[in-house]
């Protein structure tokens, strides 16, 4: 179980988030949104270490990641939202190196990125920088580099960016298989579509707080919508997008 517990995180005084609290069982995707500037990437950075919480914690397995940080994230799997990966680096030797960080034995790590390699469709690329790559093919090597120590949690910050639809159909099959097999993944995305169809469980920040955490079948059925992009603006902007459309394209004078 992955419980997050009252996370408040301030900057100058000024909460960026401020008291959110859930939890992931095993075999669940909580699917995590809201607008720009509601917290999400602050709540991802507080979940794999790279910040501290102003206030709150985060438990995994019955105890705070914090008595054995560098544990919980060798148990970790994370997609960042920006594809920042060593420029000079080959796709092969950027898994060679997420693998032995791991400490994965040689021989079962090579085994393993040549297959991911050759399933994302990169061999042929293998040994080329990352420099060089395009915007998807960088997604799928942080995808594979995620993967490949075949973590226990998975954080995934907007993880289809980029990926064509064949590769985001796969994705999304994987990850559905991979919480039946009891990981815990937390997806954040702007998304919404796929959000709807792969998460268990969605919540949804507004300004930094909870607006709402419960099943999409639940949300439905309690705020009168049918679809997660409408109870997304309802809750987030309070506004029809028709209006607000319709308000824009008389202001350009269309």
């Amino acid at each position: 179980m992955l419980e997050v517990r009252a996370l408040t995180k301030r900057y100058n005084g000024i909460p960026a988030i401020e008291n959110v609290s859930f939890e992931i069982a095993p075999g669940e995707i909580l699917g995590y949104v809201g607008p720009n500037g509601a917290g999400k990437s602050t709540t991802v950075k507080i979940m794999i270490g790279l910040l501290e919480p102003s206030e709150g914690e985060i438990w995994f397995g019955g105890r705070s990641i914090l008595d054995d940080l560098p544990g919980f994230q060798s148990r970790l799997g994370y997609v960042p939202e920006e594809p920042q990966l060593y420029p000079y680096l080959s796709g092969h030797e950027y898994l060679q190196l997420a693998g032995r960080l791991r400490g994965m034995p040689r021989r079962e790590l090579e085994s393993k990125i040549g297959e991911l390699l050759h399933l994302f469709g990169l061999w042929d690329d293998r040994h080329c920088a990352v420099s060089s790559y395009s915007k998807g093919m960088r997604q799928k090597i942080l995808l594979s580099a995620a993967l490949v120590g075949n973590p226990e949690v998975l954080v995934l910050d907007e993880p289809m960016s980029g990926l064509d639809v064949t590769t985001a159909l796969v994705v999304r099959e994987l990850l559905r298989e991979m919480a039946d097999r009891g990981r815990i993944v937390f997806y954040s995305s702007h998304v919404l579509e796929v959000v709807e169809k792969i998460c268990s469980r969605v919540l949804i920040l507004r300004q930094g707080r909870v607006a709402a955490h419960d099943s999409i079948a639940h949300l439905r059925e309690r705020l009168h919508q049918p679809s997660l992009e409408a109870i997304f603006a309802e809750l987030t902007t309070g506004r029809d997008p028709r209006q607000a459309a319709s308000r824009i394209l008389e202001v350009i004078g269309a």
